[in-house]
């Protein structure tokens, strides 16, 4: 072995060492790769498993980054078994570490992921100082070369290394293995849709995700008192029975009535005779809520929500190590731009390319709703052109679901929901339901397709 190939192995040494982090830091770390999509997103390429000194660490790490590559999101916690038993059959995880490695993993799912934004800004520095290193070492020999270019492109490359402000990159043509993949898991149930269940399977096989999209804005269209906030309610509700985290923002009417009537939806109860038995509803919410994710209630007045202001409530929830799966806008129609133009009907288009973003950047499925205009309702079916306000504003969701039910129809307890719009999936067909509106109930049954 030569002298020169000596250096370079010891070079390569030094620039691949481990995490200048104590232990603690660094199971935050990874507790926030298997739980922090977002965190997971803008730390692309700068973590990597050799960083970690234990090798429990190093081995749960590289089947996140792993799942991370291919899905572009942090694993949930339904298939974290099956990973980790995939990673043993393919030798990926010594047999030897096995029990430490579940432990681990559970250890993961405890550990406070608040303070995202700091970590990755340390993990950022870190791995822009070990680039800087390896540019440095690779200078020296392109300075004995008097390759001056070679050093400006090695030395700009390093310094350029950080947090991704966008998503990842995505080449088309690569990735193909990827999504092969990711389509076989999915037909053998390895892999479950992400989508966020509505409650009502017979709902969701007609929803593109088997539930509401991450990364959408779903809205709900309907005449005023159709039932566009008790379909937001129950919604949200259903998602949070299902274990995951929701928060919902009303806007009209007091976050005291919106939870009276989850009250009334959990515990089969009219809403006019709550107070009649309030140890059965307390029973019955309180049974629902040992087996329910987090569920927040956000109150503020008609007219003065931003979509800057829900930013800086998630943030805030994130702190405390609290990461949403879905965000629901009790409605959209009466929010307030983040700077007003004079003209509505642009303000109003600001606001739902607002609430996408949102909803892409958190990685959240993003539901709301708005109104029909005066012919809309008195249609027999509305579509996206009998908005309220503009038909651009709803060109931005990805799904719109109207209500419609004519008087008969209410009065018998049925109603019907109408695909107006749908970007990945079939639209343009009607589903009947049955509903239970004195105990906020908004589907009861899916009657059948039209």
């Amino acid at each position: 072995m030569t002298m020169e190939t000596e250096e370079i192995e010891h070079e390569e040494e030094e620039v691949s060492s481990t995490f200048e982090f104590d232990g603690a830091f660094q199971r935050k770390i990874a507790a926030l790769l298997y739980r922090d999509s977002n965190f997971a997103q803008r730390t692309d390429g700068l973590i990597k498993p050799e960083y970690f000194e234990d090798e429990v660490d190093a081995n749960l790490v590289g089947v996140a980054l792993d799942y991370i590559s291919r899905f572009r999101k942090a694993p949930h916690p339904s298939i974290l078994a099956t990973l980790i038993k995939r990673a043993i059959d393919e030798r990926r995880i010594r047999k030897e570490v096995i029990k430490d490695v579940k432990g681990r993993l559970k250890d993961y799912l405890r550990i406070d992921i608040s303070d995202a934004d700091f970590v990755a800004d340390q993990v950022a520095e870190f791995a822009r100082n070990k680039a800087i290193e390896k540019a440095l070492m690779e200078s020296v020999h392109a300075l004995e070369r008097r390759d001056y270019d070679r050093i400006g492109k090695t030395m700009r490359s390093a310094l350029d290394v950080g947090l991704n402000s966008g998503l990842s990159r995505y080449n088309y043509w690569e990735e193909i293995e990827n999504r092969t993949q990711k389509r076989i898991d999915m037909l053998a149930g390895v892999i479950k849709p992400d989508g966020i269940t509505s409650g009502y399977p017979d709902l969701d096989k007609y929803l593109f995700h088997k539930g509401w999209g991450r990364k959408e804005l779903t809205v709900i269209m309907g005449a005023a008192k159709a039932g566009k906030s008790m379909s937001l309610g129950d919604f949200a509700k259903n998602a949070a029975l299902a274990g995951y985290a929701v928060i919902y923002f009303t806007l009209e009417v007091s976050r005291e009535i919106i939870a009276e009537r989850m009250d009334a939806n959990v515990s089969a109860t009219a809403m006019r005779i709550l107070k009649d038995n309030p140890h059965k509803v307390k029973a019955a919410v309180e049974a629902a809520s040992k087996r329910g994710g987090p569920l927040y209630l956000e109150e503020y007045p008609s007219g003065t929500l931003k979509c800057s202001q829900i930013r800086r409530v998630l943030e805030q929830y994130r702190q405390d190590g609290i990461h949403f799966d879905m965000v629901v806008v009790d409605y959209a129609d009466i929010m307030a731009p983040e700077r007003f133009s004079g003209d509505l009907r642009e303000d109003m288009r600001q606001i739902y390319i607002d609430l996408r973003a949102i909803a892409s950047i958190y990685g959240v499925a993003m539901l709301t709703a708005t109104q029909t205009n005066r012919e809309g309702a008195k249609k027999m079916v509305a579509t996206m052109t009998d908005v309220a306000e503009d038909f651009n504003n709803i060109r931005t969701a990805d799904l719109v679901i109207s209500i419609n039910a004519l008087e008969e129809e209410r009065k018998s307890g049925e109603a019907r929901l109408y695909f107006a719009a749908s970007r990945n999936s079939e639209g343009d067909f009607t589903l009947r339901i049955q509903q239970d509106r004195e105990s906020m109930r908004f589907i009861t049954k899916i009657l059948g397709k039209e």
